[in-house]
């Protein structure tokens, strides 16, 4: 039998399945969330003092000051050397962070938003190389070099003798952990049953928004960011602990051909399932359908899907620029930073069974309900600008930039979930991963791009938000001119997205059957009697899409 068949004997999602989706969606998840977001509490800036003869006759705190007393230490801090910052600012907080620590304040600030955007930096390439190594090598080896590489790494974070040194090691972190979690999810998709592969992949993304609120919650405790960069990768050395016995993928073995080493995979979680008695032999299928092959220069070759990916393109660049660039900007909310981020990572979690149950409503769909959540998350962003700056007395108490930028992220958190689903459909499968790495390309780009967009409010105060609900509202727009594809077949050829776009015309079709005869209306049977046996596509098997 084939390995697909070999499932349904040894379960599909029995005990030791949900064991794995705890320690690959739950807690790995957990650790991943702390170290992606790091620098919200790590790169933090301290209230400090500073003192200055001839600038001013007392010391001043930053933050509590005027406008013109601001201006000539910020004059005095563009012509300042190293020495000069280090004698004349004082750092007074029961906290600690890089900025404390290399005084990266005034024109050094930069080097705060530089070091997040490394580690974004690093999760485009592990992304990219983690994935081909890991369909060469096999995911359990890859996963754990990865994940001890990402520990190691990690570690050194905290014992970083210069920013230089932290800089490159956060790239090398980035590097390790987007690279590390993807062949891990697909390592878990890859020891479950078909129809719990949405179930994992939905598991994952909540408990990483959980992760954010760990994360805080831990920095509330430890207020040195060494001590914090290092605990907190206590919970990573556990799940890699756990991580050294746990199988090899059973599909990737049958893939390469290693029938006996996937069968004992499959023996090994048949036997933690209490199935001791299902007895099975693996065997290649006698002919492997060929199917014609899809290259990255298709998405553009053909006007169909021309117009499909530069909007995705563009929509995941901006979840992803508008949901990294509201959870770094937690620092500059007012208000204790701790609370801001637990908040920013729990918010998220409605989102997640909303989306859901949308975007499978026929008056909804993943369409409408893309654009909603875009055009809602960039309004919410929008509306800071038009708040007056002293805004704690009345309504402004409610409504102000900490809460609506509490709503943006659960709104985007949500288009987030959806595009993954949205974005496969929209391609036929011979084309789907290409499709869905071009697309996943551009959501590294706008984690790279997001540490410098709240450092905008030296500009105008207001102007991060603007950039984000400008984009938000744009993609909204864009996402409106795609087409709907709940309870649509799924293609499977770039042929059957041609045949498609002509069904879906509708009435426009039937004037064309007219002006073409018979031979239009040959093609627009053959179509109608082949949707028939189209086997359409179930929400539930989302990950295997994103897979």
């Amino acid at each position: 039998m084939e390995v697909e068949e070999a499932f349904p004997l040894v379960g599909q999602m029995g005990p030791y399945q949900v064991y794995l989706c705890v320690l690959l969606a739950v807690l790995l998840q957990l650790y991943v969330a702390t170290e992606a977001i790091l620098i919200a509490l790590v790169g933090a800036t301290p209230p400090y003092q500073w003192d200055l003869q001839g600038l001013s006759s007392a010391n001043e705190s930053h933050g509590n000051h005027s406008v013109s007393e601001q201006g000539a230490f910020g004059e005095w801090l563009l012509t300042a050397n190293s020495s000069e910052v280090r004698k004349h600012v004082h750092f007074s907080s029961n906290f600690t962070s890089i900025v404390s620590e290399w005084f990266l304040i005034g024109n050094a600030s930069y080097k705060v938003s530089a070091a997040s955007s490394f580690y974004f930096s690093g999760v485009f390439v592990g992304a990219i190389s983690f994935g081909q190594l890991s369909d060469r090598f096999g995911r359990k080896k890859v996963y754990l070099t990865g994940f001890a590489l990402d520990i190691l790494f990690a570690v050194a974070n905290g014992f970083s003798p210069s920013y230089e040194f932290f800089a490159v090691s956060r790239f090398l972190v980035g590097m390790m952990n987007g690279g590390m979690s993807l062949v891990a999810f697909v390592l878990l998709n890859e020891c479950v049953g078909t129809a719990y592969w949405a179930l994992a992949g939905s598991i994952g993304g909540l408990f990483f928004a959980v992760g954010i609120a760990q994360y805080a919650l831990l920095g509330y405790f430890v207020r040195s960011w060494r001590t914090l960069a290092v605990v907190v990768n206590l919970e990573g050395a556990v799940v890699f602990l756990f991580s050294l016995f746990i199988p090899e993928s059973p599909r990737w073995l049958y893939s390469q051909g290693r029938l006996n080493e996937a069968e004992d995979a499959l023996y090994l979680i048949a036997k933690r399932n209490h199935k001791q008695k299902c007895t099975f032999s693996l065997k290649l299928p006698a002919e492997r359908s060929s199917r014609e092959a899809g290259s990255f220069l298709d998405l553009f070759r053909y006007r169909i899907l021309l117009g499909r990916t530069l909007i995705m393109m563009f929509t995941w660049f901006v979840c992803s620029l508008v949901y990294y660039g509201l959870t770094l900007n937690v620092g500059d909310l007012g208000g204790n930073i701790y609370a801001n981020l637990a908040l920013s990572g729990l918010i998220e979690i409605p989102a997640y069974p909303v989306c859901i149950y949308l975007i499978n409503q026929k008056w909804f769909g993943r369409k409408r309900t893309l654009s909603a959540f875009l055009f809602l998350g960039g309004l919410a962003c929008l509306i800071v600008m038009f708040l007056p700056k002293k805004r704690d007395t009345g309504v402004f108490a409610v409504v102000n930039s900490r809460s609506l930028s509490l709503l943006g992220k659960l709104t985007i958190s949500a288009a987030f979930n959806i595009v993954y689903i949205y974005t496969s459909e929209l391609y036929p499968t011979v084309i789907r991963n290409v499709g869905m790495g071009a697309c996943s390309m551009f959501s590294r780009v706008g984690g790279i791009i997001a540490p410098f967009v709240p450092s905008l409010k030296s500009v105008q105060w207001s102007l991060p938000y603007i950039v984000f609900g400008a984009t938000g509202l744009l993609s909204g727009l864009l996402s409106l001119l795609l087409p709907e594809t709940l309870n649509s077949p799924l293609l499977e050829t770039i042929s059957d997205l041609q045949v498609c776009s002509y069904w879906r015309l509708g009435d426009e079709a039937m004037s064309l059957q007219a002006l073409d005869g018979s031979q239009s209306g040959d093609k627009d049977s053959s179509t109608g009697s082949g949707s028939e046996d189209e086997e359409f596509y179930d929400a539930d098997e989302e990950t295997h899409m994103i897979k």
